[in-house]
């Protein structure tokens, strides 16, 4: 009984840092692969500014790269910071990748009314809860106050 409880405690500890070894593996191999597509984004933006052949739309894939470019530069600095913050993603990074692809939708696909109207309200709704999550404290307040009254007592 004692035995299978020490195997017990010991398969706790070690299931998650594997779990934890193959997350951060996967996630480095995923950073990889966005820096070899951020790399292949400048190629791109180098090729507009310096082709020859001026079309009518160039300007729009040009910003819509730009976005795609820091699109990859967010995810990238996403996994940074999930390193930097004991392997934690803070979600005003999901927050800034949702604005960043809305405004890519919104400069590509700038046909119909309705759907930017849509796009529009997304970026809004995204925005109030990048204030949202700015002006709250980061620690829940209740967590506050218990602290306070163990400190009374």
């Amino acid at each position: 009984m004692e035995k299978s409880k020490e195997i017990m405690l010991k398969m706790q500890h070690l299931v998650p840092r594997i779990l934890q070894w193959f997350l951060n593996i996967c996630l480095i191999i995923l950073a990889l692969f966005l820096a070899i597509l951020m790399v292949k984004e400048l190629i791109v933006f180098f090729e507009i500014l310096f082709s020859h052949h001026k079309t009518t739309h160039e300007h729009e894939v040009f910003f819509a790269n730009i976005l795609i470019f820091f699109l990859y530069f967010e995810f990238i600095t996403m996994i940074v910071k999930y390193f930097k913050e004991d392997y934690h993603f803070p979600l005003r990074y999901f927050i800034y990748i949702g604005i960043t692809a809305m405004i890519r939708l919104v400069i590509i696909d700038h046909s119909d009314a309705k759907s930017m109207l849509l796009y529009a309200f997304v970026i809004l709704l995204l925005i109030i809860s990048y204030f949202i999550i700015n002006i709250t404290p980061l620690e829940r307040p209740m967590k506050i106050f218990y602290k306070r009254k163990t400190k009374i007592e």
